[in-house]
């Protein structure tokens, strides 16, 4: 006997923007705030910053390590199948990282395990199939819906997460935020597919021929590393953020509002890249995007550090947060094709990951050596410069392929 339900007759645009909305909202709202736990359980636990930090580099390069891999299984057999995986272990990954009491426990839990999970819970899974419900002119607005809905779940978690960790204590906030993780695997049915990955669209490959197209043609290359730029800058400043400020004498409330603020402007920021994305060439968008965050980081370090210029700060960077997912998402589909989307795109955020990696890790490591984060910051000003003149040559056209005879 087959438990499963029947599969729908037809998915539609609107219940796949709704329940992948609802996913990325859960699956990236919790994670936002996951810097509010650095100090706690660094203090509780006799941990240094860097354990802490390694832990969450590990998680990002776990992500995206696994990434491509959810998503050729996304492609494969069907999204929905993957998000009820990545709920499930998102949920277990919480709890270990209540529970854990070694460093090394610690890492597996929150940096293997929710790494996983957050591979099969996020944009990737869900812009596979995005983008076989879309039209190809509308996609990058659809892709910008997604992302915004994960955009508002960053702006939306972070007031209830700080105050759950100071009510009733970041353990049992981490127990809630598991069981909150859980809804993903029934939103995970309103995107089951009718049939599953690829089938059915116009020009078939297989996963190696998609591969070798992909990583030999220029423009995928110049995507990845763009990418890269953004996991470093967006993760550094998550997750330190908080501490970098507490440092300099600023309250909770500060680094609270700070985030908040990158997450209402985020929802802002991601829309509009969706829409623009449909009408002017995605690469400048992308070098646009990249440039502005390299000046608005300069000008945060530079200027004196009040409230209001944190204030200021997270308002521009926020717009500016996440808003390189729609178009880089869109440009790997308007080049290859929808067929193996989840893949390409977990293949380029995999590269992200490293990015993120380095920048959660480097944040820890280099604060511990030197007692500041100056050197962090610098990195992220020179690398978002490097990007903005990597996407500027992004070919965004289909590229050409030999009929099969």
């Amino acid at each position: 006997m087959n438990a499963a339900p029947p599969p729908p007759a037809a998915l539609s645009v609107q219940q796949v923007l709704v329940c992948g909305a609802l996913i990325v909202t859960l699956s990236m709202g919790i994670r936002h705030g996951f810097g509010f736990w650095l100090q706690p359980i660094v203090t509780e636990r006799g941990w240094t910053r860097e354990t802490f930090a390694f832990a969450l580099a590990v998680q990002n390069l776990a992500w995206g390590i696994a990434g491509p891999f959810a998503g050729m299984l996304a492609d494969r057999f069907g999204a929905w199948k993957v998000l009820i995986a990545g709920g499930t272990a998102y949920a277990l990954g919480l709890v270990a990282m209540a529970v854990a009491s070694h460093p090394g426990t610690f890492t597996l839990g929150a940096g293997v395990l929710i790494g996983i999970a957050q591979s099969g819970a996020t944009y990737a899974v869900i812009y596979g199939v995005l983008g076989r419900v879309v039209s190809p002119e509308k996609r990058s607005w659809a892709f910008g819906v997604a992302a915004a809905a994960g955009s508002f779940g960053q702006f939306a978690m972070i007031p209830i997460e700080t105050w759950l960790i100071s009510h009733i204590g970041w353990q049992q906030a981490l127990f809630l935020l598991a069981g909150a993780a859980l809804l993903i695997v029934p939103l995970a049915l309103g995107v089951r597919e009718r049939q599953a990955g690829g089938a059915g669209i116009g020009h078939q490959q297989s996963i190696g021929q998609a591969l070798r197209e992909a990583f030999g043609y220029r423009s995928f290359q110049l995507l990845m590393l763009g990418y890269f730029v953004c996991g470093f800058q967006v993760v550094f400043i998550g997750v330190h953020l908080p501490s970098y400020l507490k440092d300099h004498g600023l309250g909770i409330e500060v680094s609270t509002g700070a985030l908040m603020l990158i997450g209402l402007f985020n929802i802002f920021g991601t829309y509009s890249a969706g829409l623009l994305g449909q009408r002017w060439p995605k690469r400048y968008l992308l070098s646009a995007i990249y440039g502005l965050r390299a000046v608005a980081i300069l000008a945060f370090i530079s200027l004196p550090l009040t409230p209001l210029s944190v204030y200021v700060f997270a308002t521009v960077i926020g717009f500016l947060w996440l808003s390189t997912v729609p178009p880089t998402n869109a440009v790997v589909a308007q080049i290859f094709g929808a067929q193996h989307l989840s893949m390409l795109g977990g293949f380029v955020f995999l590269s992200h990951q490293v990015g993120s990696f380095l920048g959660v890790w480097l944040g820890g490591k280099l604060y511990d050596t030197t007692g500041s984060y100056d050197v962090v910051w610098w990195l992220a000003i020179a690398l978002g410069v490097m990007a903005m003149l990597a996407n500027l040559p992004v070919r965004e056209t289909p590229i050409l392929r030999a009929r099969a005879a």
